[in-house]
């Protein structure tokens, strides 16, 4: 080739995208005349008409530059928010990050096969193995979406194994989670009961026990620290009414309260369930999230549980080798006989609770828990010295109920204007507030100044 020729090099289609050039072709080959043939099937009344006025085409710089002046219009907090219900604002240290980013691990969505990797199928045991001890119960699964579909799954275990239909659960219960509950449980017509909380927010043990009078309850469930925050003081009788009347015991636990309280396995729960995402989970704009779910260690309740569990055990050269065990999902069995129809199973999820948990230890888990207590009472007691009262009279972690002496709606509006992000609303004057190791003394005092100027 000579120095003046020119080299021509025509492209029909783009490298890496799918070719959209030729629309009618494609429409031609699955037999309709139009792309508003593909949605004849959406009715009228819920397709979108008008445009979408996405303007012209740009390149990836000025994307980029489009997208920082966006971001640029939001409000920043002047703190990590005192907002909880179930979701509670944390350190996570920069290595769980590091590591869950590794691409061995980040690249693997949702492995479920028993030919998987094995650093990935050890990092799985790892983490039941820590959440095992954590919550002192003998089998764990890995892993589940959240506490909602935990619980839920944990309910459906129990009217398996007991042909029951009545479920109770103290109506200081996470109002999200007994929503997914509800949800879940309708199609099995089976009924939930709520069972009141006497004045210092602990589930009222009178109405427990008439409750299991009839002999049709299936499943009795505790949360601990409760919806809000109150730390259940009496669970021993709970699992001791519960296994008298021939029903499955379930416990809901935050696992940061699990440094200063007594575990689940060490009430005698048949069941418990919670959420990680407080041990090394980011907020990120409320998920993903992970549902722990754990037995003790019982034939008919293993055999029940849903998800996977991954099983250590040795090769034909004696060599430690980690497989998949009882793996009762839909894809592994027939669909009748599916404990549960669960996927995708937050393994990504899990290592960062592995990790985050690694890198506590038993010690750093209880010095975590007392720091969280210390700052969440330094905050009601400054609440309390302003006219701002607890109506629980219970002992708490984490999060607490206050009463206002004015509408909640005056000082959220406050709170907002000085970019704090404040309470979760229960009633006209009443907000559950969070408190962890994130916020500062510095934080707080600014916050309940704030609240002090709104009153």
């Amino acid at each position: 080739m000579s120095d003046r020729e020119v080299i021509r090099l025509e492209l029909t289609r783009h490298p890496w995208l799918p070719n959209l050039g030729n629309i009618d072709e494609m429409l031609a080959s699955i037999g309709v005349s139009s792309v508003e043939d593909l949605f004849r099937d959406v009715p009228p009344a819920v397709r979108f008409r008008g445009g979408f006025h996405i303007g012209r085409p740009m390149s990836e710089e000025e994307i980029v530059e489009r997208l920082d002046n966006l971001e640029e219009k939001n409000s920043k907090l002047t703190c990590p928010p005192f907002l909880g219900a179930g979701a509670c604002p944390h350190y996570v240290p920069q290595a769980v990050r590091f590591i869950t980013s590794r691409s061995e691990f980040y690249t693997a969505y949702t492995p479920y096969q028993p030919e998987i990797s094995q650093g990935l199928l050890q990092a799985m045991f790892e983490y039941q193995s820590y959440m095992a001890e954590l919550l002192e119960m003998e089998v764990v699964n890995s892993s589940l979406y959240d506490w909602g579909s935990a619980l839920s799954e944990a309910v459906l275990l129990s009217h398996r194994l007991t042909s029951k239909k009545k479920i109770l659960v103290p109506s200081s219960i996470n109002p999200f989670h007994l929503q997914v509950m509800r949800t879940w449980t309708a199609g099995k017509g089976m009924e939930v009961r709520e069972v009141p909380y006497d004045s210092r927010g602990n589930l009222s043990q009178d109405h427990l026990e008439r409750e299991l009078q009839g002999g049709d309850v299936a499943a009795v469930y505790a949360q601990q620290p409760n919806f809000f925050g109150v730390i259940e003081e009496e669970l021993e009788f709970l699992t001791e009414s519960a296994r008298k009347h021939g029903a499955i015991s379930i416990m809901g636990v935050n696992p940061l309260v699990l440094g200063v309280l007594r575990p689940p396995g060490d009430y005698g729960f048949d069941v418990a369930v919670g959420d990680g995402q407080e041990l090394g989970l980011q907020l990120n704009y409320g998920g993903p999230m992970i549902g722990l779910f754990a037995t003790r260690w019982d034939g008919r309740l293993v055999r029940q549980m849903p998800g996977r569990i991954v099983g250590l055990t040795t090769d034909s050269k004696g060599r430690d080798s980690y497989t998949l065990v009882l793996q009762t999902r839909e894809q592994f069995t027939r669909r009748e006989k599916a404990t549960s129809n669960i996927t995708t199973n937050e393994a990504l999820m899990a290592l960062a609770s592995l990790v985050y948990l690694s890198l506590l230890g038993r010690e750093g888990l209880r010095e975590l828990g007392e720091e969280i207590m210390r700052r969440s009472h330094y905050t009601s007691n400054r609440f309390e010295e302003i006219g701002v009262i607890r109506p629980l009279e219970g002992e708490f972690f984490e999060e607490f109920l206050v009463r206002f002496p004015l509408s909640y709606g005056v000082v959220r509006k406050k709170l907002k204007e000085r970019r704090f992000h404040g309470g979760f609303q229960i009633g006209e004057r009443e907000a559950l507030f969070c408190v962890t190791e994130a916020h500062s003394k510095a934080h707080i005092d600014s916050m309940i100044e704030t609240v002090a100027e709104a009153m």
